[in-house]
């Protein structure tokens, strides 16, 4: 459906055996794209997310939520609670999504956002289709699940995580350390690992939105991230 602004659709996408429903908000005459990866035991109707998304498109970058298990998935996943961790399964989800985005807008540039240990499939996805993928944001992430493939990531990537959430503080600064230069960690005040505190979740949006409109959309793509508060 489009509504003069925004393009707005429900779309299949097809991973191997698997067909991943999504919600596709694009609004008129963006250069940007960002693909959603959720975090564990999620969905694409996660209000964060949702969230997030709306303010992605306020700044003029389009989104993607999609599933990345199947609902036959995810209720056999409610039960063992071993999918949402399957790293290079939700890898592969995320990155047929990404090659059905290229494929139907071959002159978008796509971002990723990923949470929870969507993130660590985010980082996958990115170190292995360096030339499709040009950033990547991380809320609340376990960028240590990616493993040894942080060191294959070479794009701009954006770790956001809470004041309050110690252990997981501790993990991004350590993958920072590997990702390098063009990784930047930014510390919302006051939160806890869902943001979940009033105004939290509003500078995640803010922050991911700004990111995504200087490195997908019509300011310098190529330029170096900047620094905040970090390790």
């Amino acid at each position: 459906m489009a509504n003069g602004k925004f393009l707005i659709e429900s779309v299949r996408i097809a991973a191997g055996e698997a067909l991943l429903s999504g919600d596709l908000s694009l609004p008129a005459g963006t250069s940007g794209l960002v693909l959603f990866a959720h975090g564990s035991g999620s969905s694409r109707l996660s209000p964060r997310n949702r969230f997030v998304a709306f303010r992605i498109n306020a700044a003029g970058i389009g989104t993607l939520l999609f599933d990345l298990l199947t609902p036959e998935e995810e209720a056999i996943d409610v039960r063992t609670r071993h999918l949402r961790f399957d790293i290079p399964l939700l890898t592969a989800r995320l990155a047929a999504a990404v090659k059905w985005a290229r494929t139907r807008y071959p002159e978008t540039r796509i971002g990723l956002f990923g949470s929870s240990t969507g993130a660590a499939a985010a980082l996958g996805c990115a170190a292995a289709m360096p030339g499709d993928v040009c950033a990547v944001v991380s809320r609340g992430g376990r960028p240590d699940l990616a493993g040894d493939e942080l060191f294959g990531v070479k794009v701009p990537v954006l770790l956001i995580v809470g004041e309050y959430d110690e252990l997981v503080i501790k993990l991004n600064r350590q993958a920072q350390r590997i990702l390098g230069k063009g990784c930047e960690l930014r510390i919302v005040p006051g939160a806890t690992h869902l943001f979940e505190e009033p105004g939290a979740l509003d500078e995640v949006a803010e922050t991911a939105g700004a990111w995504f409109r200087a490195k997908l959309g019509h300011e310098d793509a190529a330029a170096t991230p900047g620094t905040h508060r970090a390790a």
